[in-house]
């Protein structure tokens, strides 16, 4: 990171920790206490506003490419592939079994906008995190029309222990049959979050965990938000799809001694994208839904056609197709996301108000 010194003029942050910066300049080397340093303008951040404006484009691919997905799949959620191969989805419909127009999206967008709005006003802090998912659950808030519809059952059962008094992050399941993907549908405003974060790899990794730990806290479920946020942290430096594969790698290397990362080993073998159609699940389960959305991802090559093909998977067609939207919003950008869905989605102007916060946030 750049910063400007009255005195010493413009120079780079090279180490950083809880109590100290230390930032290289033409005359040399130069030691501060931090946060202090940057009370009264002492340092200043050197703003790059082009670089500040492609970060905002790169998070708003993100939020619109999760939203458009899900709103893509809800009208089909829990029907069978057989219905999707009768019947296959070809644009953004109404959802009907909720008498909710085109546009309107699920739980998945739900949790993805309390977990932002949390991050944005108070930073890692999972007790606002989890009261935003209280209002959400409860409230009606965050929702696409002012009431709430649809929620996993983990979900439930942790939001409701943190509404019986139980702190955040002792609501989650456990259980091994509790790995549902309802922590990974709603990860990637963490993923984002830490991104810039000076950090080592363990802590960032470990806050991922603990994120997804909110609701879902079997390590199954935990490493899937991390191989999820490998393949985010690598798209936001080479969104083409080698970054998919070198994030796949990063993933596989960091969990290499982790007994759990053998449910999610198909994705690390040479052959995964050769794999048949039918040979891919779509369910709610977390390995399903991350395989189903890094193989659209894969063998695709524009975000209609990725989403598209994650919805017709069939079942739980709006995780499934927000998560893979997600990824493919990076991969593509967020002209890449079609226009007249990114336009259809409700509360279109909510989601362009909280992308700008939350890069604000990230670049303050």
């Amino acid at each position: 990171m750049v910063v400007t010194h009255k005195t010493y003029g413009e120079g780079t942050i090279v180490k950083s920790d809880d109590k100290y910066l230390t930032v290289s300049f033409l005359c040399g080397e130069k030691h501060f206490a931090y946060p202090h340093c940057f009370y009264n303008n002492f340092l200043e951040i050197k703003k790059d506003i082009n670089m500040n404006n492609k970060f905002l484009h790169m998070i708003q691919s993100v939020i619109f490419g999760h939203a458009v997905g899900d709103a893509v799949g809800g009208p089909v959620q829990f029907q069978p592939r057989e219905e999707r191969d009768r019947y296959p989805v070809t644009d953004m419909m109404p959802l009907y079994g909720q008498s909710l127009p085109k546009g309107a999206w699920s739980d998945d967008t739900s949790m993805s906008l309390c977990a932002m709005d949390a991050l944005t006003k108070h930073g890692l802090d999972f007790d606002a995190v989890m009261e935003n998912f209280r209002k959400w659950l409860f409230g009606n808030e965050f929702t696409p029309t002012g009431k709430t519809f649809d929620v996993g059952r983990a979900c439930f059962k942790a939001i409701d222990r943190s509404r019986n008094g139980n702190e955040a992050e002792a609501c989650g399941c456990h259980g091994e049959y509790e790995n549902g993907n309802g922590s990974l549908m709603r990860i990637y405003p963490f993923s984002l979050y830490l991104y810039r974060f000076d950090f080592s790899l363990d802590e960032k990794l470990d806050l991922i965990h603990r994120a997804s730990a909110l609701t879902h806290a079997h390590p199954r479920s935990c490493i899937g938000c991390g191989i999820y946020t490998f393949i985010l942290w690598e798209l936001l430096e080479n969104p083409t799809k080698q970054g998919i594969r070198d994030g796949l790698k990063r993933a596989e290397t960091y969990y290499k001694d982790r007994h759990e990362l053998y449910h999610y080993h198909r994705l690390f073998e040479d052959n995964f994208a050769s794999l048949p159609r039918d040979e891919i699940k779509s369910s709610g389960y977390v390995v399903d839904t991350l395989e189903a959305a890094i193989w659209c991802l894969l063998t695709t090559d524009n975000y209609r056609d990725c989403v598209l093909k994650a919805v017709n998977l069939g079942l739980d067609t709006d995780s499934v197709g927000a998560v893979a939207g997600s990824l493919a919003g990076l991969l593509y950008g967020y002209e890449g996301i079609p226009e007249d869905w990114r336009n259809s989605l409700l509360k279109k102007e909510n989601f362009e108000g909280i992308g700008k916060q939350f890069c604000e946030k990230l670049l303050s």
